[in-house]
C-alpha cells in the first residue's frame, strides 16, 4: 500500500494514467521500455513553474524516443512500455534516494516547482508516478516468467547532441553493466553499420547508483537486457525514426534464435 501523503492527490481527472502500454500482437520475447518518453506534468504542478519550451528541451523528456519505440513495437509485434510524465516530475530511471531523483536543477535551467519539496510532497511523486510505472513493468514480466517464457528487456532513451558544451559523435550508445551478453552481440552488429559511430556505454554508462531499470528489472532478474540510446537529432523527425526502427528491428529480429528463444 502506498504511505498516506499530507498533500492533495498529485493526479487529477485529467491527467493521464503513468503508463502507456503497447501489447503485443505476437510470441516476441522483447519486452521496451521508454523511462523518458513522456513530458507531461500534473496539472496541480502548474509545469513546474516553467515556459513550455522548456519541458521540449532535452531536460524534460528522451526527444524522439516515444516514437520509436512504438514503431519498434509495432515492427517488433512485442510489448512496450513508456512512462507519460515528463523526468523533472520524477525520473523513472533514477533510484529514488537519488539526488537528482527530483531535479531543482538541469542542465542550467532552474526547476522551480521542484524547490524545498518536503519529504511527503517526494514520496507523493513516487506513489502516483514512479510506483504505478514499475509495477506495471513487474506484471508484465512477472507474467511472462511464469508461464516459462525468458523476456528479453530493453530500455530505450535518446542523448542530446552536446552537453556541457561538448559535442557528442556518437550516433548510438550500447549500455550495460554487469551483464554484457546482449549488449556485446548489439555492439559488434551495430559497428557493423555503415558510417554509424557507436558508443560502448557512451555517452553514459549504468550503475545502480544512476540507474533502475536495468539493474532492477534486467539484473536481478537475470533477464537478457541492453539500454540503447539514440541521438535526438537523429530520431527528432519522423523520417529519422523510421529509420532507427527499421535499423533496429532488424538486427534485434536477426539475433541468434537460442538467444531469443526459451
Amino acid at each position: 500500500m502506498p504511505e498516506a501523503s499530507a498533500h492533495p492527490a498529485l493526479l487529477g481527472v485529467g491527467d493521464p494514467s503513468p503508463c502507456e502500454v503497447v501489447e503485443a500482437v505476437s510470441d516476441s520475447p522483447f519486452v521496451l521500455l521508454a523511462d523518458h518518453a513522456g513530458q507531461r506534468v500534473p496539472t496541480r504542478l502548474d509545469n513546474l513553474g516553467l515556459p513550455q519550451a522548456e519541458l521540449d528541451r532535452h531536460i524534460g523528456w528522451d526527444i524522439g524516443i516515444a516514437a520509436v519505440t512504438r514503431l519498434l513495437a509495432e515492427q517488433l509485434g512485442a510489448w512496450a512500455i513508456l512512462q507519460r510524465y515528463s523526468r523533472l516530475v520524477i525520473d523513472c530511471n533514477r533510484p529514488p534516494a537519488a539526488p537528482d531523483s527530483v531535479a531543482t536543477h538541469s542542465d542550467g535551467t532552474r526547476i522551480p516547482g521542484n524547490a524545498g519539496l518536503d519529504a511527503a510532497a517526494l514520496r507523493q511523486r513516487r506513489n502516483e508516478i514512479f510506483d504505478p510505472y514499475h509495477q506495471r513493468i513487474e506484471q508484465e514480466l512477472d507474467r511472462r516468467q511464469q508461464s516459462g517464457a525468458s523476456p528479453i528487456l530493453v530500455a530505450m532513451h535518446s542523448f542530446t547532441p552536446a552537453m556541457a558544451g561538448q559535442a557528442r559523435p556518437w550516433h548510438v550508445g550500447v549500455l550495460y553493466q554487469r551483464d554484457s551478453r546482449l549488449a556485446g552481440l548489439l555492439l559488434h552488429t551495430l559497428r557493423g553499420e555503415p558510417g554509424l559511430v557507436v558508443g560502448d556505454n557512451q555517452p553514459y554508462s549504468v550503475s545502480d547508483a544512476t540507474d533502475y531499470a536495468i539493474p532492477v528489472h534486467g539484473e536481478r532478474r537475470g533477464l537478457l537486457h541492453v539500454e540503447l540510446e539514440l541521438r535526438q537529432d537523429l530520431v527528432a523527425g519522423r523520417s529519422g525514426q523510421q529509420q532507427w526502427t527499421a535499423r533496429l528491428a532488424r538486427l534485434l529480429a536477426d539475433l541468434p534464435v537460442g538467444l531469443t528463444r526459451p
